[in-house]
């Protein structure tokens, strides 16, 4: 096993991080999924579901182009 081989393995600590941020993970989807079961009763207009489609775009699209300049300062030694 060559030096660059054994740095990337996962130390004890980095598999900790992993589970507990799956944990966070499952926490926030369960708790979406009893937020949405709730509120089903709660009427919601078409402008209403439009503005819900339109965040949900933006916060995609922010999300992703802020992940793009990462990449891009990143490949271009912007950040060094």
């Amino acid at each position: 096993m060559t030096e660059r081989q054994r740095d990337n393995r996962l130390g004890p600590g980095g598999w900790i991080a992993i589970v507990v941020l799956v944990g966070f993970l499952g926490v926030a989807i369960a708790y979406a999924v009893h937020a949405w079961t709730a509120l089903s009763g709660v009427p919601m207009s078409g402008l209403g579901w439009l503005f819900l489609a339109l965040g949900i775009l933006f916060t995609i699209g922010l999300g992703g182009g802020l992940m793009w300049l990462v990449f891009y300062s990143s490949r271009h030694h912007y950040d060094q």
